[in-house]
C-alpha cells in the first residue's frame, strides 16, 4: 500500500484507501503515475471520467490544486459527495453521476481530463475520442492509466490466460494501441504511451490486498508475469487549430409523400 516512488500517495491513510476501492488499480497510485503527463496548475478545471468513488478525484484536489468534477456511471454521486465533504473538499470537488456518452458539460470547459482504471470500457469507441474532445480547451490534456496489456494479444487468449479471461477483456489494450487509436484522428498529439515498469506486480499485490478470494485473476498474474497485463498509461494534447467532425445527433427531414409501388395509386 506504500512505495517510495509514489510518494505523494504515501500520505494517505491505507484503511481510507481500502475503503474506497473501485476496480483492478490502486487509484492513487496510477493517479500520481498519470499526473506529470497532464501538466496539471493550480485553478485548471479537471474531469475526472469514471472516477469509481472518488478516491482520484480528492487526490488530483489536494495534491495539484485543481477543481475537479468527479464523474462516474457505476458508483453513487450522493455516497461519492459525502466522502468529498468528509474529506474537507466540497469546494474543489463536485460529484456528479452520468454515463460517459452523454456528458452534461459545455464545449471547452476542462483544461484537463483524465481518467483511472475505467476508459476502456467506453474509450475504444473508434468516434468516442471525436465526442470527448468537444469538451476539452484546444491544447489541453487527456490521459489514462490503469489496468492493460504490455502486448496485444492475436488470436484466443493464451493459454495460461483462458481460465481467468472473458469476452469484456478484450476491451484491454497496450500503450502502442492506445497511441495509434489515437494519433490516427489527427486530434490528440500523444506525448506519452507507456507500461508501468513492474505493474503486473503491483495489480497481484493489490489483487491480494482488496480480493484474496479472487484465485482466477490472481492466478491469472501469477502465471502471466508481465508477459501480457500490466498497468498502461497514455497521455497527450488536443490539437490547437484542427476542427472536431461534427456531432450529428438527429438529421432534419421533410416527409414528402411519393407512390410506393411504380403502378400504384
Amino acid at each position: 500500500m506504500e512505495l517510495d516512488r509514489f510518494p505523494r500517495s504515501a500520505k494517505y491513510n491505507p484503511e481510507w484507501v481500502l475503503a474506497g476501492i473501485s476496480g483492478a488499480a490502486h487509484p492513487l497510485f496510477m493517479t500520481e503515475w498519470l499526473a506529470p503527463a497532464l501538466d496539471l496548475r493550480p485553478g485548471m478545471r479537471v474531469l475526472d471520467l469514471g472516477c469509481g468513488r472518488a478516491l482520484s478525484s480528492i487526490f488530483l484536489h489536494r495534491e495539484y490544486e485543481v477543481e475537479v468534477w468527479a464523474f462516474d456511471l457505476w458508483f453513487s454521486a450522493a455516497e461519492n459527495q459525502q466522502r468529498i465533504h468528509d474529506a474537507g473538499d466540497d469546494e474543489g470537488v463536485h460529484a456528479l453521476h452520468g454515463n460517459a456518452r452523454q456528458l452534461p458539460f459545455e464545449t471547452e470547459f476542462f483544461d484537463s481530463i483524465l481518467s483511472i482504471d475505467s476508459f476502456p470500457y467506453y474509450g475504444t469507441d473508434d468516434l468516442y475520442l471525436n465526442y470527448l474532445l468537444r469538451f476539452l480547451k484546444p491544447g489541453g490534456s487527456l490521459g489514462i492509466a490503469g489496468a492493460g496489456l504490455t502486448q496485444e494479444i492475436a488470436g484466443s487468449p493464451p493459454e495460461h490466460l483462458a481460465p481467468w479471461w472473458t469476452p469484456d477483456l478484450w476491451c484491454l489494450h497496450s500503450a502502442a494501441w492506445w497511441r495509434r487509436h489515437w494519433e490516427r484522428t489527427g486530434l490528440l498529439a500523444v506525448d506519452v504511451a507507456d507500461t508501468l515498469l513492474d505493474g503486473w506486480k503491483l495489480w497481484l499485490d493489490w489483487h491480494k490486498t482488496i480480493a484474496p478470494g479472487n484465485e482466477a485473476e490472481i492466478c491469472a498474474l501469477q502465471a502471466d508475469r508481465g508477459q501480457y497485463l500490466g498497468y498502461v498509461r497514455a497521455a497527450g494534447r488536443r490539437v490547437k487549430g484542427k476542427e472536431l467532425p461534427e456531432l450529428i445527433e438527429s438529421i432534419p427531414a421533410d416527409y414528402v409523400v411519393k407512390p410506393m409501388l411504380k403502378n400504384g395509386p
